[in-house]
């Protein structure tokens, strides 16, 4: 059989790399390239997660999903299925873990006396708006209780799916308790196809950001990640295109490949890029001091190095001629209190 033969197609990863916490390996286990896809219930305790990292403004994250069919070659997010029991290779993509019960324990933590408003990311780690959600409705329901309190949050996507929900979004961005953030990774929709098999088109993506600004919802444009080799030529168009569409502001972060999707990506680019391989690997490694992973807060995201400074200029110049404004909608923390259970106010 050829690698062309047995290439698992409508897949980011080819491979399933070992779980790093397991003590038994299982070798030799072939992969069955017309599996589908399982979605397995999980029944958290919790669903708010505190952000510790600087690098992120945000204060809490909330997933409704924990593994992510999008498939995205390059998701740092694919770690964390370790932690699940699952590999970060094709696990990842083809073992969904669902939060079901996830509205209601938000909505019981918002109804607690101590709980004091500040901005929710949604997700932050998986995609709130992966394909399952059309199906299960979660992320729209987390929405609604939110709506209901009228309690901030931020949600970043890469799927058309979000546009599904306008009728919350744009009441919330009226009252500004609403940022949105579309992931644009490239405007070549053969690249988009490699690098992100199972997200939303290039065209349905711009449609997207055009649609949400267009209702009023403050949009900002994450290219992200830029990959040295792949993509960085295109920040300049990409932001053009996002300024043209009526975006507010354009963010980046620059490719890292931590734990098992280093190995991920490496085996993924010999198999698509045989002959751009080591020069893709070789531009990230000058990104992070001469590996391909890099965890430190303040450089993880951003790089250092002569390659890392030029893709940070270029995005700095685009910025200046496309968003010289780059606005940032400041978010609606007094509606809380008012929108309370009126049990609570008794305490």
């Amino acid at each position: 059989m050829s690698q062309q033969d047995s290439y698992i197609k409508g897949r980011g990863a080819q491979i399933n790399p070992a779980n790093r916490f397991e003590q038994h390996v299982r070798e030799g286990e072939p992969e069955d390239p017309a599996a589908r896809t399982r979605y397995i219930k999980v029944h958290a305790k919790t669903i708010l997660n505190r952000v510790e990292s600087p690098d992120i403004g945000m204060g809490w994250s909330m997933n409704p999903y924990q593994g992510c069919e999008h498939g995205c070659i390059y998701c740092y997010a694919r770690n964390t299925h370790n932690y699940w029991g699952y590999s970060a290779g094709l696990d990842f993509e083809r073992k969904i873990l669902v939060k079901e019960d996830a509205p209601r324990l938000l909505e019981e933590q918002l109804k607690k006396k101590n709980w004091q408003p500040e901005p929710i990311m949604l997700a932050g780690n998986t995609d709130c708006y992966q394909p399952i959600e059309r199906e299960l409705e979660i992320t729209r329901e987390i929405l609604k209780v939110l709506w209901k309190y009228r309690h901030p949050v931020g949600i970043i996507t890469k799927n058309s799916l979000i546009l599904r929900d306008l009728d919350i979004l744009k009441p919330m961005a009226e009252n500004r308790l609403l940022r949105t953030s579309i992931s644009l990774t490239t405007l070549d929709e053969g690249l988009r196809r490699q690098l992100e098999p199972r997200t939303a088109s290039v065209e349905s993506r711009l449609k997207t950001i055009q649609t949400l600004a267009g209702n009023g919802i403050p949009v900002n444009v994450m290219l992200a990640p830029i990959i040295p080799g792949l993509n960085d030529h295109e920040i300049f168009s990409m932001a053009e295109k996002a300024a043209g569409l009526g975006a507010l502001s354009i963010a980046y972060t620059l490719v890292r490949l931590n734990g098992d999707v280093a190995e991920i990506f490496e085996d993924w680019i010999w198999k698509n890029m045989p002959g751009r391989a080591d020069r893709v690997l070789n531009r990230i490694r000058d990104c992070h001091s001469g590996q391909l992973n890099d965890s430190r807060f303040g450089t993880r995201m951003r790089g250092e190095g002569e390659i890392a400074d030029m893709v940070a200029q270029q995005f700095k110049l685009a910025r200046q001629k496309y968003f010289p404004k780059n606005e940032k909608a400041e978010y609606n923390l007094a509606l809380f209190e008012q929108f309370r259970t009126p049990q609570l106010k008794l305490f």
